[in-house]
C-alpha cells in the first residue's frame, strides 16, 4: 500500500506552486517517524490558514511543544493548503495530512483548532472536509477525532457551534495539559468519544460543549436564553488562566520554516494582557489579569532560541509592549547581548505616549525601515472617548524624536466608524497624517513618508461597543471617498502634480506624495461584524458559503462577497440584523453564558461615557 508520504511527494508536490510550504521536516521539528503510531494520544494542531501565516502563530507553536513534551502524546501540525493544492488533493482524493510525518488528520485523537479571526471560519470547514471528518458535530462517531477549538474567537464561538465538539475559553497552556490527562484516563477506561465530550464539559469549568446547550429566541429574532440540556454541565463557562506566566511552557527551539513566512523571527511573549482597555479592543477586556515575564527569563529564553534558530530578529510580543514595566532594561540588556551578532529587536505598534521614553534604546536596536504607531482616532476628544491615551502633542513630539534618530517613515493605524463619529474625525485622519509627515521639516529635512492604514470598526463582544451598530457600507465608502478628496486637496506645494486636478490622488485613496492611505475591504469588515456578535443560526450560512466556494476570506485576492450574499439568501437570514443594529441594554447576547470579560453593567457605563466625552447623543434604537 502506498504510504501517505509517497503520495504527497509524488502526486501533490510536483503540481503546486511553492511546494516548500508543504514538505515538513524543518529544523527543530519535534514529531519523529513512528512517534504518531505509538502515541497514546495523537493531536493534530491546526491553524486555519496557510503555512506562511500559521508558522508565525506563537500559540500553535506553544501547544505543539507542550503536547510533544507530555508523556505518551504526539502533536503534528496542520495548515490549510492553498487553492491550487486543494484542487489537486480533491481531484486525486488525497486526504489532508499532517506536515510533520504525513499522517492522515482523521487518524488523530484530537483535532485542536486555533480560532483567531472571523474570516477563518470557512478555512476550519476546509480542514474538516479535506480530512474526511463530518462538518457537523452531531454527525461524528467514535472513528473521528474530538474537534476542539480555542483562541480569541472562542469567546463567541456560536456561529461555529454546529461544527465544534468542545470549545476552550481562555489560556491554552493549562487547559491543554488538563485535556490530555483527561483523554488518557477516558481512553484507558474505554469511554466512547461522545461520552468524553459530556464528561469533559462536566469536569472543566472552562470547557464549553455547544451541543449540550439549547438556545431559545424571541419573536424579534434576538436571543431569549441559553440553557444547558444536561443538568450536570455548568450554566456559565469561565476562562482558564495561566497564573504563573514566568513558568508557563514555551518552545525554546522553535521550528525554522523552509520558506519565507509573514514573521520570519524568533519571538517571546513578554506580557499577557493589557493595562489600557481601549474601548474597542476585545483582547484588552478578555486577557486580564496582566501577567509579565521577568527580564532575566526573557533573555535566557532568547539566547537559547537564537542558538537553536540562527534568526537575526527577536520579537518582543504583547498586546502593548510599550507598557511592559521593565522595557527599557530589557531593551538595553537585549541590545548588549545581541547587537554584536547583528540581531535586531522587533516590537509591535507602539503607544504614542510612550514614544519619547522608548526612542533612545530603539536607536541602536530596531531597524530604521519604519515605525508603526496605533493612533486609532484623529482628534484628541475622540481618542479620549475610546480611552486611547494619546494627544497630538504626544504624537508630534514622538515622531520628531524618531526622525532625529534616523527614521524616515511612519506607519499610522486609524479606525473609522466609532459611535458618535463626526466629519472632522474623518478629515482629521488626513490632516494629522500631513502634520506627522511635515514634522520632519522642522529638522531641516524633507517630509517623512507616512502610510496611514484605516480600518473599519468591527464592534466586538465583551467590549463597551458590543451594543453599538456598525455603520453601513455606504458610510464607509463615503468616508473613503472623503479621505481621498481631502488628501488630494491638501497636497503640499513642495510636491506639485503635473496635472493639478486630483493632484497626488490615486485609485482607492492612495497618493503619489509622501502621504499614502490604505483602507480595509468594506464588505469584509461588515461580514466580520456579523460573525463577531452572531449566534448559532449563522452556522448554516458558513456551511453554505464554504460549499459555494468561499475560501481564505481574509485574503484580498480570495474574498468574494457574492459567496456570502448567496449563503444569507439561501438561509433566509439578514446580515443587517447582526451588524447594523443598535442593541438595547436588556438584550441577551449569544455569548451570555460564556464569561469572557467584565460585567455588562460596567461595560454599559463605559459605552455611555463615549458619548459624554464627545458631546453627542447616543443613537436611538431602531424599531423592527
Amino acid at each position: 500500500m502506498e504510504s501517505m508520504a509517497s503520495i504527497v511527494s509524488d502526486r501533490l508536490l510536483p503540481f503546486v506552486e511553492r511546494p516548500g510550504q508543504y514538505i515538513g521536516g524543518e529544523i527543530n521539528q519535534l514529531a519523529k517517524p513512528g512517534q504518531w503510531e505509538n502515541a497514546e494520544v495523537r493531536v493534530a494542531v491546526a491553524f486555519p490558514d496557510t503555512y506562511t501565516i500559521g508558522m508565525s502563530h506563537l500559540g500553535c507553536q506553544i501547544l505543539y511543544w507542550l503536547i510533544n513534551q507530555s508523556a505518551g502524546c504526539c502533536a503534528e501540525r496542520v495548515y490549510c493548503p492553498w487553492s491550487d493544492a486543494e484542487g489537486v488533493m480533491r481531484a486525486k482524493r488525497i486526504p489532508l495530512f499532517t506536515w510533520d510525518t504525513r499522517q492522515p488528520v482523521a487518524s488523530a485523537d484530537i483535532l485542536a483548532i486555533s480560532l483567531q479571526y472571523e474570516m477563518a471560519f470557512t478555512s476550519v470547514l476546509q480542514i474538516l472536509d479535506l480530512s474526511g471528518i463530518p462538518l457537523r458535530a452531531v454527525d461524528r462517531d467514535d472513528s473521528h477525532p474530538l474537534v476542539i477549538a480555542g483562541g480569541p474567537q472562542a469567546d463567541n464561538p456560536e456561529p461555529m457551534a454546529e461544527f465544534l465538539d468542545l470549545v476552550v475559553l481562555g489560556d491554552g497552556e493549562a487547559s491543554m495539559a488538563a485535556i490530555l490527562d483527561a483523554y488518557k484516563e477516558y481512553k484507558r477506561s474505554g469511554v466512547p468519544r461522545r461520552d468524553m465530550i459530556r464528561l469533559m464539559a462536566r469536569r472543566f469549568p472552562w470547557i464549553y460543549a455547544p451541543l449540550l446547550y439549547d438556545v431559545r429566541y424571541n419573536a424579534d429574532g434576538t436571543v431569549r436564553d441559553v440553557r444547558p440540556n444536561d443538568p450536570l454541565v455548568p450554566v456559565s463557562i469561565e476562562r482558564c488562566q495561566t497564573d504563573d506566566f514566568d513558568a508557563a511552557p514555551f518552545p525554546l527551539r522553535p521550528i525554522v520554516p523552509f520558506v519565507e513566512v509573514v514573521h520570519d523571527r524568533f519571538a517571546i511573549e513578554i506580557m499577557r494582557g493589557c493595562p489600557q482597555r481601549c474601548r474597542f479592543c476585545h483582547a484588552g477586556y478578555t486577557k486580564r489579569p496582566l501577567r509579565t515575564r521577568s527580564v532575566d527569563k526573557i533573555l535566557d529564553m532568547a539566547e537559547e532560541m537564537y542558538r537553536a534558530t540562527g534568526m537575526d530578529e527577536f520579537g518582543l510580543l504583547s498586546l502593548s509592549t510599550a507598557d511592559y514595566p521593565d522595557l527599557r532594561e530589557l531593551a538595553t540588556r537585549a541590545n548588549e547581548q545581541f547587537a554584536a551578532r547583528h540581531v535586531n529587536i522587533s516590537v509591535p505598534s507602539l503607544r504614542v505616549d510612550k514614544m519619547l521614553q522608548n526612542i533612545p534604546w530603539m536607536v541602536n536596536s530596531v531597524r530604521k525601515s519604519g515605525l508603526t504607531m496605533a493612533v486609532e482616532a484623529a482628534n484628541d476628544d475622540m481618542r479620549a472617548a475610546i480611552r486611547k491615551h494619546v494627544t497630538d502633542g504626544n504624537l508630534l513630539d514622538g515622531v520628531k524624536q524618531a526622525y532625529a534618530a534616523g527614521w524616515r517613515g511612519i506607519k499610522l493605524y486609524f479606525m473609522c466608524g466609532f459611535p458618535g463619529e463626526r466629519e472632522s474625525d474623518i478629515d482629521g485622519i488626513i490632516h494629522l497624517s500631513r502634520k506627522v509627515s511635515e514634522a520632519r521639516r522642522e529638522l531641516g529635512k524633507g517630509p517623512a513618508n507616512v502610510n496611514a492604514s484605516v480600518g473599519w470598526l468591527v464592534p466586538k463582544p465583551y467590549t463597551p461597543f458590543q451594543w453599538a451598530a456598525q455603520p453601513r457600507a455606504e458610510y464607509f465608502h463615503e468616508a473613503r471617498r472623503r479621505m481621498s478628496s481631502v488628501l488630494a486637496d491638501s497636497q503640499h506645494p513642495a510636491y506639485p502634480s503635473r496635472n493639478r486636478k486630483g493632484a497626488g490622488q490615486r485609485r482607492n485613496g492612495k497618493s503619489r506624495g509622501p502621504i499614502k492611505i490604505k483602507t480595509h475591504n468594506v464588505e469584509r469588515s461588515i461580514l466580520e461584524a456579523v460573525f463577531a456578535r452572531g449566534d448559532r443560526r449563522l452556522a448554516p450560512v458558513v456551511a453554505h458559503a464554504f460549499k459555494g466556494g468561499a475560501r481564505f476570506d481574509g485574503w484580498d485576492e480570495c474574498f468574494k462577497r457574492e459567496h456570502w450574499d448567496r449563503a444569507f439568501d439561501s438561509c433566509g437570514l439578514d446580515p443587517d440584523f447582526y451588524a447594523h443594529r443598535e442593541r438595547p441594554p436588556s438584550e441577551v447576547f449569544p455569548w451570555t453564558h460564556l464569561h469572557g470579560g467584565p460585567p455588562d453593567d460596567y461595560l454599559e457605563r463605559q459605552y455611555e461615557d463615549v458619548f459624554l466625552q464627545i458631546g453627542v447623543e447616543k443613537p436611538a434604537l431602531a424599531t423592527r
